[in-house]
């Protein structure tokens, strides 16, 4: 790959950007490498020229969890495209990224007459201070056309998980979760043991067993409210170990959610950034705070749980959602314990001690980095969440997250769409039909299963795309693809092999742009 056409540096969040020199700032090239020299540094751009057809369509991911907001686009110079972008015209699809596992919040703009890199190598809201330490901030690759944009995208995400340890054979990930039926309020043991027994005898004997996971408010406090992780809510789950047994004995596998980053008292280990619950969102730079999340993971392994979903530490860093995020991250003017590491190095700690707490135990990752988790959980969240009570939210997040990252699937980690819902609240005949989809498709199927909600119909439709599930789905060897992706940002038509299926997401009135 050819050196960039011009690099610029910012010293300070409040300085604009420059040449380095102007920065007080070297900069070499050797061998392919860019090398800025730098005591403090926020951010670096590499700059690109290169002219770009006029009707080129572009394609990037997220920061984290995708919103909804995967799409092929026109040109728009300002818009950020994290980690990776696509570029795609009648000449063809190439298009540029990181290798997965960078040490800086990596993100790319494209415009007419070029492309930039924006490295972001803030501690915090502030400069990191490198203090003399050479830091690899990211290994950057350039993707030539592979025979169509979907190819192409395929063999982007394989050339920048190149440097992962070889994936085990993945078991096939599946199971119930209460979530979308009972958001967390009014479930106690006897309604896990229901939903374990529901998902044991639905998938019918298969030889693989399902999860049951155990999600949030199962503990003091009330939903997201926080750790300490110690205990259930007394009354309620008062020996989750026994819950754990339980499970188990109906023939499903244990799993249990937490929010590691929060705590439900004011903490000395507290973050100095912005959050909505000040004082409590911890600082994973603390060693201490690491060695409480290692001793968390002992605790739910002990206590027989065989998955554990970490969730929200992303909000619990940044104050933010993934798309309030953007180009700045965070709010300025703040910075971790530590501020002689980059945020994204702080993060990739943080996940790998987690990663190597967890043991054999099997990850999902919620609300987490992808590009920073990819090899360190083995289920990720790529989407935000469905929902048991609308089904727009369902058809916005679940389906265009499938459609736009399923690249990812096997290659990062095990792609988790979101759950599947069975409620009364919700129409059966689209679910069913995401149902389908996800089974298809090989990657994780979670379903909300209302016990209210069974019927004859529910409970045949449950049951095949189960068993379809834990067989690994119905890919062909050339895997399943959304066949209008450029024009659709929750795709319609799939193939898989030789055979093409039409799925409808909307309901009589179209989509409702309320929902």
């Amino acid at each position: 790959m050819r050196e960039p056409s011009a690099v610029f540096v910012q010293v300070d969040p409040s300085r604009e950007l420059v040449v380095p020199a102007r920065a007080g700032a070297e900069i070499s090239w050797n061998d392919g490498t860019v090398e800025v020299t730098a005591e403090r540094i926020s951010r670096v751009a590499l700059r690109w020229s290169e002219k770009l057809p006029s009707d080129a369509l572009i394609l990037g991911d997220a920061w984290e969890r995708s919103y909804g907001d995967l799409q092929w686009s026109h040109q728009q110079p300002e818009r950020l495209l994290p980690w990776y972008f696509l570029a795609h015209s009648g000449a063809g699809t190439f298009g540029m990224g990181v290798d997965v596992q960078p040490n800086a919040f990596c993100a790319w703009t494209v415009d007419g007459d070029g492309f930039t890199l924006w490295l972001d190598l803030r501690n915090g809201g502030g400069p990191a201070l490198l203090d003399g330490r050479t830091l690899t901030a990211a290994v950057v690759r350039r993707f030539e056309d592979a025979g169509t944009p979907w190819q192409t995208l395929h063999a982007a995400v394989a050339s920048m998980s190149t440097r992962l340890p070889a994936r085990p054979e993945p078991a096939p990930v599946v199971g119930a979760n209460n979530w979308y039926y009972a958001y967390g309020e009014n479930f106690d043991e006897k309604a896990v043991l229901k939903d374990a027994s529901t998902i044991v005898e639905l998938a019918d004997g298969h030889p693989v067993k399902p999860f049951s996971v155990v999600d949030d408010g199962w503990y003091p406090g009330g939903i997201a409210s926080g750790g300490p992780w110690d205990r259930g809510t007394p009354g309620v789950f008062d020996d989750m170990a026994g819950t754990a047994a339980a499970i188990k004995e109906i023939g499903a596998r244990p799993g249990l959610w937490f929010r590691p980053l929060l705590v439900r008292e004011p903490s000395a280990l507290a973050s100095k950034g912005p959050h909505d619950k000040p004082g409590r969102a911890l600082d994973p730079s603390y060693p201490e705070v690491l060695d409480g999340v290692r001793a968390d993971l002992q605790r739910f392994k002990d206590w027989g749980f065989e998955l554990v979903k970490h969730d929200f530490s992303t909000y619990d860093v940044f104050g933010a959602f993934g798309p309030a995020m953007g180009a700045r991250l965070t709010r300025d003017g703040w910075q971790f314990h530590d501020p002689s590491r980059t945020t994204a190095e702080i993060i990739l700690a943080f996940y790998r001690e987690i990663r190597a707490a967890a043991d054999d135990v099997v990850l999902i990752g919620c609300n987490t980095v992808g590009h920073l988790a990819a090899g360190l959980v083995d289920v990720q969240r790529t989407g935000d969440d469905t929902s048991g009570r609308d089904w727009e939210r369902t058809r916005k997040m679940g389906v265009n997250t499938l459609a736009f990252r399923l690249p990812q699937h096997n290659r990062f980690f095990t792609v988790d769409a979101d759950c599947v819902p069975c409620t009364p609240q919700t129409p059966w005949e689209l679910n069913e039909r995401f149902l389908d989809l996800v089974a298809r498709s090989g990657t994780a199927l979670f379903l909300s299963i209302d016990p209210a909600a069974r019927t004859e119909r529910t409970d045949r439709a449950l049951r095949d795309g189960i068993r379809l599930a834990l067989d690994g789905g119905a890919v062909s060897d050339s895997g399943i693809e959304p066949a209008d992706w450029l024009v659709n940002t929750t795709p319609n038509v799939w193939r898989t092999g030789d055979d093409t299926i039409r799925y409808d997401w909307s309901q009589p009135w179209g989509a409702d742009p309320i929902g």
